[in-house]
């Protein structure tokens, strides 16, 4: 039923579970129905599919899709959602406004937690969130928010400002900077009454 701490499903991992035959990733997945049992997804993502993340994304390029495996899991009594994601997205560079690659190339595994008291049984080091905090729609089953938390690793792993390691700032100078006039120095009168005080 639950596997041990020192062995942990792989996102890709398959076993006896029958994959939900989907033609799009899925918005939603019903913890009532799955989080016993398990369930994985496997496919294609396009990037602008995600609607925050697709705000960020560069048109001068063309976005390749992105690979996700994705495994809902139980550790010792803990929901878990692994997934691995392959592939990058293309921004604009904030120096030089060319594209940029940016790789989202990850494992994640994030404990989904029913309360506090569970804080204890994953490990300092492991990413986790209370399902009350995420699960917030009114429906009549619990429909934990997939898209959504994936959409969120993936802007943590793109940066806010990105640029290339060796580009020049793109600046255009209009007309010539003006020099600026060597005048008397206010504190010159200052420096002459030093001694006289």
């Amino acid at each position: 039923m639950s596997s041990t701490p020192e062995t942990k499903p792989s996102a890709s991992h398959a076993d006896n579970k029958k994959v939900p035959v989907s033609t799009g990733m899925p918005e939603h997945i019903s913890l009532d129905k799955w989080a016993d049992t398990g369930y994985e997804w496997s496919g294609e993502v396009k990037p602008s599919s995600f609607d925050r993340l697709a705000t960020t994304l560069s048109t001068e390029h063309e976005q390749s899709d992105i690979q996700l495996n994705a495994n809902l899991y139980r550790r010792n009594n803990v929901l878990h959602l692994a997934f691995t994601l392959t592939g990058d997205v293309w921004l604009t560079c904030q120096r030089c406004l060319q594209p940029i690659a940016i790789d989202l190339s990850d494992d994640y595994d994030i404990a989904l937690l029913e309360n506090d008291s569970q804080v204890r049984l994953v490990k300092d080091e492991q990413d986790y969130l209370l399902l009350d905090e995420i699960v917030t729609e009114q429906s009549p089953e619990r429909l934990l928010p997939f898209k959504k938390l994936v959409e969120d690793e993936i802007l943590l792993k793109t940066p806010m400002a990105p640029k290339h390691d060796d580009c020049e700032m793109s600046v255009e100078q209009f007309g010539e900077i003006p020099e600026e006039e060597e005048g008397e120095n206010p504190f010159a009168a200052l420096a002459s009454l030093k001694g006289k005080l």
